[in-house]
């Protein structure tokens, strides 16, 4: 999800939260009160700070999430995922998207315009 987007859904990041959790996640950042923040990257075509919704880590391995919520500006959403996929490859991270129910097809539809279609979002009820 987009800044402007992240206060108006802190519940469903706080739920996203609660499901990494119960998966097994460990050292979780989050851009939200009561967690550090991600560290943020610096976009240098753009000039644009990146800062992905939340990063843990499960069996040593760094893992990076965007939540995907239907958003009106989804060029911005292509942008961030992009760059966070490119930058997961380099350092031999993960990057995965955590959608919810009603944001499917949105999600869907982007990743195969992206051609990210082999990813699989993680679907949250």
């Amino acid at each position: 999800m987009i800044q402007t987007e992240k206060q108006e859904n802190q519940e469903v990041l706080q739920q996203s939260i609660a499901h990494l959790e119960a998966r097994g996640f460990n050292q979780i950042k989050a851009d939200m009160e009561g967690y550090e923040t991600p560290k943020s990257y610096l976009k240098k075509s753009t000039g644009n700070s990146v800062t992905p919704d939340i990063t843990a880590t499960k069996n040593g391995i760094k893992y990076f999430f965007d939540i995907s919520l239907k958003s009106d500006t989804p060029t911005l959403l292509k942008s961030k995922w992009l760059f966070l996929d490119t930058l997961s490859r380099m350092k031999s991270n993960r990057f995965r998207i955590i959608t919810f129910r009603g944001h499917y097809k949105f999600t869907d539809t982007l990743l195969n315009e992206l051609n990210l279609g082999n990813k699989q979002p993680i679907k949250i009820t």
